[in-house]
């Protein structure tokens, strides 16, 4: 949601603002201000990890879940932690069922050894990834960042992605990158950097350019309907204009099973 205000500012800043503006993705004075304001309070920036859904879908073993699945001396959310912190996120929200949610909690903690502040919220049921984000309506009011639980992004540029969302008008930026099985994932239609179409592991496609789980968004994602953010709100707000890609030459790593564990630990 955004205010309307009246500001009294000094002619050679307003002049410094104004220099800001590239027509581009800053197209006028105000995203300007928006945006300079963005970057300089960004040290408290805020990021989801959703590991929500049923637990048996996260277990890669006996008793162990792929979000706490060990990675050479760490595991996949103390990378995810340690790469947030890295990019200027301390505050964070971690959303999961109560057992995946007690083995984050043993690694973590409260988060302070790794000098970020965690949250964490119990999900008792989910109808699919937008149903288990909304459980954070209403704790975040600005610009937040969200990464799916079992996946490695070290190589992700966050910056990158993080300044581009902030220049434009969108509800939300999504990470995109290439692959041969698109089928598997979700394909973008783009002009520029505009998704013009999204679409959710489509029957046939001869588009390689998909969705990867990183995503920059504004606290109004977690007003749109709809239960999955791949099927029901990215369609919607690609269909409104809402929606930006910020394509990634480097991919993340998904940790669906031990299998993933060996390869990666290669």
């Amino acid at each position: 949601m955004k205010k309307k205000i009246s500001i009294t500012i000094d002619e050679k800043a307003l002049q410094e603002i104004d220099a800001t503006i590239d027509n581009l993705y800053i197209r006028n004075r105000s995203q300007a201000i928006e945006f300079l304001v963005k970057s300089s309070l960004g040290e408290r920036k805020t990021a989801v990890i959703l590991a929500g859904g049923k637990e048996e879908e996260l277990e890669i073993g006996a008793g162990e879940y792929s979000v706490t699945a060990r990675i050479k001396n760490s595991t996949v959310v103390e990378r995810a932690v340690k790469k947030l912190r890295e990019n200027g996120f301390k505050d964070m929200y971690i959303i999961a069922r109560h057992n995946v949610l007690t083995q984050i909690f043993n690694v973590l903690k409260d988060g302070s050894g790794y000098s970020v502040k965690i949250n964490y919220i119990e999900e008792k049921s989910s109808r699919g990834t937008a149903s288990s984000l909304k459980l954070v309506k209403g704790k975040i009011s600005s610009s937040f960042l969200i990464v799916y639980g079992d996946i490695v992004f070290d190589k992700i540029n966050l910056e990158e992605l993080w300044n581009q969302h902030v220049k434009n008008s969108a509800v939300a930026t999504i990470v995109l990158t290439t692959s041969a099985k698109p089928q598997e994932k979700g394909t973008v239609k783009m002009e520029g950097n505009k998704i013009l179409d999204f679409i959710q592991k489509p029957k046939q496609s001869d588009i390689y350019l998909v969705f990867s789980p990183i995503i920059a968004a504004e606290p109004e994602l977690l007003e749109q309907d709809g239960d999955s953010l791949e099927y029901d709100i990215f369609p919607k707000l690609a269909e409104k204009g809402l929606m930006r890609g910020h394509i990634s030459s480097e991919k993340e790593i998904h940790i669906h099973t031990k299998e993933d564990l060996r390869e990666f630990n290669k």
